[in-house]
């Protein structure tokens, strides 16, 4: 066994070091930058709304929201499997896959957008262990709820 190279040490400070600077980075101060404050959703309104915002990157979606859109999709994913199972190949859950890839996308993107994070911070989900760690918490973490700048500008008129 040799030693551990240069190479080796620049590798695994990309993998630790990269997004523990996007996780450790506080979001901007003040009012939330992403638009108005979501309102909470039962599971109907969720994946309504989820299929309704097909690719709209804008806005906030709530945790109530993100998380039942991802219920429904955990679900239909079941079925697709087992029917896939049943028919012998993988077609149908690879379409259905395809599918939803965008609007998941786009509803992690308004998720983050709700506690005042930008949506690219989704790209930290694949350097395990930091920055899927971060993205689970974030997930679940409390809206900010300091409302857009149109509605604190009001407040003052």
């Amino acid at each position: 066994m040799g030693s551990f190279s240069i190479w080796h040490w620049l590798i695994v400070l990309v993998l630790l070091g990269l997004p523990l600077l996007f996780v450790l980075r506080a979001p901007p101060a003040g009012a939330n930058r992403f638009g108005d404050t979501s309102l909470p959703m039962g599971f109907g309104e969720a994946t309504s709304s989820f299929f309704r915002n097909y690719a709209n990157f804008s806005g906030r979606a709530s945790r109530s929201a993100f998380w039942y859109a991802y219920l429904f999709l955990f679900i239909v994913g079941i079925v697709m499997v087992v029917i896939d199972a049943v028919v012998g190949n993988e077609i149908i859950s690879s379409i259905w896959n395809l599918a939803v890839l965008v609007p998941s996308l786009a509803i992690t993107a308004r998720r983050l957008h709700d506690i005042n994070r930008s949506g690219w911070h989704q790209l930290l989900a694949p350097l395990f262990p930091i920055g899927t760690i971060a993205l689970l918490i974030w997930y679940c973490k409390k809206s900010d709820q300091t409302g857009s700048l149109n509605e604190i500008q009001n407040v003052f008129r």
